[in-house]
């Protein structure tokens, strides 16, 4: 069925608030790559004017009325599709129009101003210099979660909680029932996971690290391996890894070089081409995809088990390191390994350390419970942003049993709080649990991953997620999407089993 007069025109103005977004998202790109620290504040009334534009252009009479025409149009014949955009697009306008215009300019250079901020008091160590922006942040959206409350509620009709209201646009539906019932469940299952790798034979005994152009080197191969096209994508070095999609072909991701851990770009790059590739594989052809929300990803627990795909069942795979050992040892100039199974063993240490992102596997999870925690100690528990420091550093404590000497290592150390982004964190933990049970289904489809990689058939993977994860888009929410992959609801199990059965293949002679 072709779609209507009313349709079209909703799609020509969603075409070019797609445009207004992408530029948008440019600004953002440059903001974390290139720009230099002096154009903080001039770029943040950059970001507020077009915030403002794209609230003004989600919220207008016109749109409203356009949007109220499409669905009069479609009532009693539209397709599917056209049903999904429909209501996805009525369930945007809702949220937008409770947001003052005023609170949305606010916002957006409190953000910007804030990842400023962030970014010096990490230089220095000095919490006290952020906690400013911080409380601005909190404040700011918790006014937003108050203005949106009317309109945030449940399948049941119950109110949301500010933080589940702040979480929404990030996992659509979620509700802190659902992550007790999936993340707690971690807090007994993984420290004994922890004790068991303490009896992991060490990989490397010697101290090494690789040039920073030896890094890049390694990364530009892995990214050419796994189909890297020049001509879509682009990679950059930022403060804190990214993926980005500016526009339907133009796809970047960052990476970074940490000193004295040689892995770290690897493996960042290997994460963030993992989320470029399920932003290209996205639908962007037809009447009802690109640019209406069906195009759009389904949710960022699913967009980090893509991510999390590619950086541990892949780059972190025992196959892959027997691929990859040469190659690091030609551009170390030494086989400080001796043997695949070391460079494998080095490739995934298990152990728990201070920063979430170079955090292992297993560990992992933890990093994300305690954000959580303590972001509904701010949001919701009256918790003041001055105790911030040392509630995180006996959470890490009681967590991880390690302590950071620093804020740079503790509460500074991730970018999401200086943008305001609660409600982010625990999409990071669902995307580990995702991938666990959607490699699972994989598995019972193809065989094994490892043998796969073996094989040398890392594309079968690849068409495998094209086919059946990137295509559906925004049809589903998460938890739907699981179920219909897989077969069966969300759960813990297999992300512990995964964990168990690589644990004990790492200790094994």
């Amino acid at each position: 069925m072709s779609a209507g007069q009313a349709y079209a025109k909703l799609r020509d103005h969603l075409h070019h608030t797609q445009l207004l977004g992408g530029i948008q998202s440019t600004l953002y790109f440059d903001q974390n790559t290139a720009m230099p620290p002096a154009s903080a504040s001039w770029r943040g009334e950059q970001l507020a004017l077009l915030a403002l534009q794209l609230h003004e252009r989600q919220t207008a009479s016109e749109y409203t009325e356009l949007l109220g025409q499409a669905e009069a149009e479609s009532a009693g014949q539209a397709s599917t599709e056209q049903q999904r955009n429909l209501h996805l697009l009525r369930r945007q306008w809702e949220r937008q129009s409770r947001l003052d215009p005023a609170l949305v300019g606010q916002l957006a250079q409190a953000q910007a101003q804030g990842y400023a901020l962030w970014q010096q008091a990490k230089r220095d160590n000095d919490f006290s210099s952020f906690a400013p922006a911080l409380k601005t942040l909190i404040a700011l959206r918790l006014e937003q979660a108050r203005q949106l409350a009317p309109v945030e509620r449940d399948a049941s009709g119950q109110g949301r909680s500010p933080w589940e209201i702040l979480a929404q646009p990030f996992e659509p539906d979620i509700s802190k029932e659902q992550l007790s019932r999936w993340l707690l469940p971690l807090r007994q299952d993984i420290p004994p996971l922890l004790e068991q790798a303490l009896s992991i034979p060490q990989g490397c005994s010697e101290q090494w690290d690789l040039s920073d152009p030896s890094q890049e080197t390694l990364c530009d191969q892995l990214l050419k391996d796994w189909g890297y096209s020049a001509e879509r994508c682009h990679r950059a070095r930022s403060p804190h890894p990214f993926s980005s999609t500016l526009g339907p072909d133009d796809f970047r991701i960052t990476t970074r070089v940490v000193g004295g851990q040689p892995f770290s770009a690897f493996l960042a790059t290997a994460h963030e081409w993992g989320h470029s590739l399920y932003e290209q594989g996205l639908p962007r052809t037809g009447d009802h995809w690109f640019p209406w929300p069906l195009g759009e990803a389904t949710s960022m627990g699913v967009h980090e088990s893509q991510s999390l795909f590619y950086e541990n069942r892949l780059a972190r795979s025992q196959a892959l390191a027997n691929r990859w050992h040469p190659r690091f040892a030609a551009a170390l100039g030494n086989d400080v390994w001796g043997s695949p199974k070391a460079f494998w063993r080095d490739l995934n240490p298990i152990a728990p350390g201070l920063t979430r992102v170079e955090a292992d596997e297993v560990s992992y999870g933890l990093h994300v419970l305690l954000r959580y925690e303590l972001e509904l100690a701010l949001l919701e528990g009256g918790m003041p942003v001055e105790e911030l420091p040392s509630a995180w550093n006996t959470g890490m404590k009681e967590l991880l049993g390690i302590e950071p000497n620093t804020d740079r290592e503790g509460c500074l150390q991730d970018v999401h709080w200086s943008e305001g982004l609660f409600g982010y964190f625990p999409s990071y933990a669902l995307g580990h649990l995702i991938s666990a049970q959607i490699s699972e289904t994989i598995e019972a489809q193809l065989g094994p991953i490892e043998a796969l990689l073996e094989s040398g058939e890392d594309a079968a993977l690849g068409q495998w997620l094209q086919q059946q994860i990137y295509p559906l888009g925004r049809s589903v929410n998460a938890m739907e999407l699981v179920e219909q992959i897989t077969g069966r609801p969300l759960g813990h199990h297999p992300f512990i089993r995964y964990l168990q059965g690589k644990l004990e293949r790492l200790g094994a002679d």
